[in-house]
């Protein structure tokens, strides 16, 4: 099984963070409205399935284990949540790496937060990603989370590097997450268990230093059955050469800053006026152009292998 925020049963790191908001939840303190921010991969979106596990499972006969941080495997509440079949839990994310959230999603979480919910627990609302929701999305969220129901919590998940609407942010409680070099390789080793990390090409290390950017780069490897020690000239030689960019929905997202590092690799040893510099921004722009209107890439790739990577 690939890892993943939903189905990852261990929380590493901010136990501080974690115990101080269990606390205040049991003092009925918990705001209502809560925005996890930080860098992409840091487990923001990990944290707040623990912290929804928490909740919905208090009850249950195989409740969070709050001691070690752990869902237990057998927890009720867990299993309903990775089949997406919550009752009390209603999760909203980009589909199929769209830059773009829906208003129609919002639509549903908003009949959702209407509906009685299930054993009068609480009801939780988990968006992912919250600078993909368009203006039409945030102001049709806005109308729910202005004065939300008593027995319903929103926790919004926001990658700090990107813009979100200040009419958001001022309606929230907003924790910054940050994990330091030391914390973010022991949580990397304690997630995948094995030398993928310790193997893992210099070309990655440098740039991809989150746990949740290794992960999702274990995954892709291991579902492609790329070699851990492959850098990044050899990985865009074979995502080209096996058309993996029309096969992987990774690299619907990641092709263009495979791309970047390839070029921000060769251009630190370079002149400002070699050529390739233009290529740099040539093929960027052709990538954009291309996600951006769904054209095909093949013919732009094909250029890219033989004007730069030399066949």
């Amino acid at each position: 099984m690939n890892i993943t925020s939903s189905n990852n049963i261990n929380l590493f790191g901010y136990k501080y963070l974690f115990s101080n908001l269990i606390e205040i939840y049991k003092g009925n303190t918990l705001p209502r409205k809560i925005i996890f921010s930080g860098n992409n991969g840091i487990g923001k979106c990990t944290l707040a399935y623990h912290l929804t596990n928490y909740i919905l499972s208090i009850n249950e006969e195989k409740k969070y284990n709050f001691d070690e941080n752990v869902i237990l495997k057998n927890n009720y509440s867990y299993n309903l949540i990775t089949k997406n079949s919550h009752p009390n839990f209603f999760l909203i994310s980009s589909v199929d790496d769209k830059m773009n959230i829906q208003v129609s999603k919002i639509r549903e979480m908003i009949h959702f937060s209407n509906k009685s919910t299930f054993n009068g627990e609480s009801k939780i609302v988990l968006i992912d990603n919250i600078e993909y929701l368009n203006i039409y999305s945030v102001n049709s969220l806005l109308k729910v989370i202005e004065e939300p129901n008593n027995n319903i919590y929103f926790f919004l998940i926001h990658n700090s590097k990107e813009v979100i609407l200040d009419t958001l942010k001022s309606r929230c409680i907003k924790f910054n997450l940050f994990l330091n070099y030391e914390e973010r390789i022991s949580i990397i080793n304690k997630l995948l268990k094995n030398d993928f990390y310790r193997n893992l090409n210099d070309d990655f290390k440098n740039h991809y230093n989150s746990p949740g950017d290794i992960i999702k780069l274990y995954n892709f490897f291991k579902n492609n059955e790329i070699d851990d020690e492959i850098n990044i000239e050899n990985l865009l030689k074979l995502i080209i050469s096996k058309f993996l960019y029309k096969k992987d929905s990774y690299l619907k997202t990641n092709l263009s800053y495979f791309i970047e590092l390839y070029f921000k690799k060769k251009i630190s040893f370079l002149s400002s006026k070699d050529k390739i510099y233009y290529f740099y921004k040539y093929f960027l722009l052709k990538i954009s152009e291309c996600n951006k209107y769904n054209l095909d890439l093949e013919s732009i790739l094909i250029e890219f292998k033989g004007k730069i990577l030399n066949g």
